[in-house]
């Protein structure tokens, strides 16, 4: 995993990209500001590409695959226990689990925290996280285009390409509105799937 100065250094932007964005937040950005932070609109279905497929495992010790979920609407989430947006998402993705689980919904929780079990498992507990969670790993991030902040949140479509990328702070509105209209979409089978060893540039 990563060094002790790379991990502080990565924190410390996680940590200013927060005060900067709860500050639009709370000050008010332009409904431009908030699209091109949050990606609260899904990208159209022929530009949409493959999230790649990984393989994870649970706190059970199950390997998990992202295939696993094909036919679902997936929300995933990258996230660790020291970061403060990550604690103030992870409650509404706990609610849109409870809602949805039952129409074909899905949350999986990614931790990229290197401490590992040992720190994440106490926190599931704390937050009763009810959704999966598994363990990153540096494979992982790079697939999903280098994760330079936290949280990083993906939304999935039934025929797993993404259709919208969070990066930091996001309303919650923005999530629920993207789980809803992408519930609503029926799958379009496997033709134009492609792999994705890139997602963030050009991605939104």
């Amino acid at each position: 995993m990563k060094s002790k100065a790379a991990v502080t250094a990565f924190r410390l932007s996680v940590v200013l990209g927060t005060a900067w964005l709860v500050g639009c937040f709370i000050s008010g950005c332009s409904s431009q500001q908030r699209a091109s932070l949050s990606g609260e609109i899904l990208k159209p279905g022929p530009e949409r590409k493959a999230a790649p497929d990984f393989k994870l495992k649970d706190a059970d010790g199950k390997e998990v695959h992202l295939a696993d979920y094909r036919g679902k609407v997936v929300l995933l989430d990258f996230w660790a226990t020291w970061c403060g947006p990550c604690r103030i998402e992870i409650p509404w993705f706990t609610e849109l689990e409870r809602k949805n689980k039952d129409k074909g919904f899905a949350v999986l929780g990614v931790s990229m925290d290197d401490e590992g079990w040992k720190v994440v498992k106490p926190f599931l507990t704390e937050l009763k996280i009810n959704y999966r969670v598994l363990l990153g790993n540096d494979e992982a991030a790079h697939d999903y285009g280098g994760l330079d902040a936290l949280p990083t949140t993906f939304l999935i479509d039934r025929d797993g390409k993404i259709a919208a990328v969070h990066v930091g702070l996001t309303s919650r509105k923005d999530f629920e509105d993207g789980v809803e209209q992408l519930l609503k979409a029926p799958s379009k089978g496997d033709s134009g799937r492609v792999s994705l060893p890139a997602l963030i540039t050009g991605a939104r």
